[in-house]
């Protein structure tokens, strides 16, 4: 059945002065404004004059930041490098004082980095650096190690996949796992086709396409989305799932 609006309200609602586990890919938003006042003479390109540049959570820091936003307490969990992009999200963390941070490094690792050049209000271009290969297994244990350290003090689990490799299917099953065992609500933002990889958590939360990629299904119309989305619930062992649809809002289905 689709279920109304209360329930999103019910789960938002427990956000607030909720303590929440965030655990996944962080990545560092780069926002770098400028003006154009010519074309370049090298090639048919705008020239921009930058006048400032800003620095944001993105990925599962973004996460966190919702959370603390809704009035919630975050503790933030992921895989970094050992590199200035880890100072630079140590430093934006160090400013959040309703969050909690646990950036563990990995040698050799470069968090993604999505840098994006923005003139007169229009993004001309967005240049990604980043390391999207799983994380070691000596890193994986010394997350997991911390993730049990601190599960028992939080209400809920976000899980936030951007597929850069944090979240291993052995990390994964042992969050899940782990979690269900403590009695923890998991909510997942998922990435990839197979969604089986969320088995046992509460809430998946893919977009209209998210969802057809896993499903193999049409997902156009209000009929369709419900269908592929209990098709989730039946395959995958996940209880509800939210699917975003832009402009059409949001669909609940639970069964």
């Amino acid at each position: 059945r689709m279920m109304d609006t209360d329930l999103l309200q019910e789960l938002l609602g427990a956000l607030n002065r909720a303590r929440v586990l965030c655990i996944g890919d962080v990545i560092l938003d780069r926002f770098i404004h400028g003006e154009v006042e010519r074309i370049s003479p090298e090639a048919p390109i705008p020239v921009v004059k930058i006048e400032a540049e800003d620095e944001v959570l993105g990925g599962v820091g973004n996460v966190a930041r919702n959370v603390a936003a809704l009035g919630g307490h975050a503790t933030l969990l992921s895989i970094v490098g050992d590199d200035p992009v880890a100072a630079a999200l140590a430093d934006l963390l160090g400013r959040e004082p309703r969050i909690d941070a646990e950036l563990l490094p990995e040698a050799n690792r470069q968090v993604t980095v999505k840098t994006r050049y923005v003139a007169s209000g229009q993004q001309l271009l967005r240049a990604d650096s980043e390391t999207s290969a799983p994380i070691s297994d000596p890193a994986a244990q010394a997350l997991l190690a911390t993730f049990d350290m601190v599960i028992a003090d939080v209400q809920a689990v976000v899980v936030s996949d951007y597929g850069k490799g944090v979240l291993t299917d052995r990390v994964l099953c042992h969050v899940i796992d782990t979690a269900r065992t403590q009695g923890k609500t998991v909510l997942v933002d998922p990435k990839g086709r197979d969604f089986t990889r969320y088995s046992g958590a509460e809430l998946i939360t893919p977009n209209q396409r998210e969802l057809a990629d896993a499903t193999a299904l049409a997902t156009a119309s209000e009929e369709q989305v419900v269908a592929a989305a209990r098709k989730v619930i039946s395959d995958c062992g996940i209880s509800k799932v939210v699917v975003t649809r832009s402009s059409q809002g949001i669909s609940i289905v639970d069964t």
